[in-house]
């Protein structure tokens, strides 16, 4: 089916990825993160495209048509590592830079026809994020998102 000469299940991947990049978006914008609702957006739906455009495009030129797909794991590893911060002694954005990556994971799957395991990816995410990080704080005494790094000198060098 077309709309305006376009493939209406293009377009449906494309709302879905946006979507359910919102959703996980939404969580990191109510904790104030550096990548938020519409990075989410943009990251899930961008890898979808790269998907459709990487298995509708290329699939009939006798190459391989994941290459394309692969290389969004590589990109999004570089995205989410520029939303790790390090600073005074701990690195803060891990969390975040997981939830990039896996929001370009869920856009692929989308991109791919893969519905099912785009939506259960997005609840586990959802989970993981909300309900996991309450149980965390109450088994756990302090949880908190940074990593204490210490520095040790020896005095013997510098005499």
């Amino acid at each position: 089916m077309y709309l305006f000469g376009y493939q209406m299940d293009t377009i449906i991947k494309l709302i879905i990825s946006a979507l359910i990049g919102a959703l996980i978006g939404t969580e990191r914008e109510f904790r104030n993160r550096s990548a938020g609702f519409r990075t989410h957006i943009l990251v899930a739906m961008g890898s979808c495209l790269i998907m459709i455009i990487s298995s509708e495009a290329f699939a009939d030129q006798g190459t391989d048509p994941t290459r394309i797909a692969a290389q969004v794991v590589s990109g999004i590893g570089f995205l989410g590592a520029g939303s790790i911060m390090q600073g005074k002694g701990s690195v803060k954005g891990l969390t975040t830079a997981a939830n990039i990556w896996v929001c370009g994971a869920i856009g692929l799957a989308i991109g791919a026809g893969m519905y099912k395991e785009a939506i259960s990816a997005t609840a586990i995410a959802l989970i993981a994020l909300t309900i996991l990080n309450t149980v965390a704080k109450r088994f756990f005494k302090k949880i908190d998102s940074s990593i204490e790094v210490h520095k040790e000198v020896d005095d013997d060098l510098y005499e």
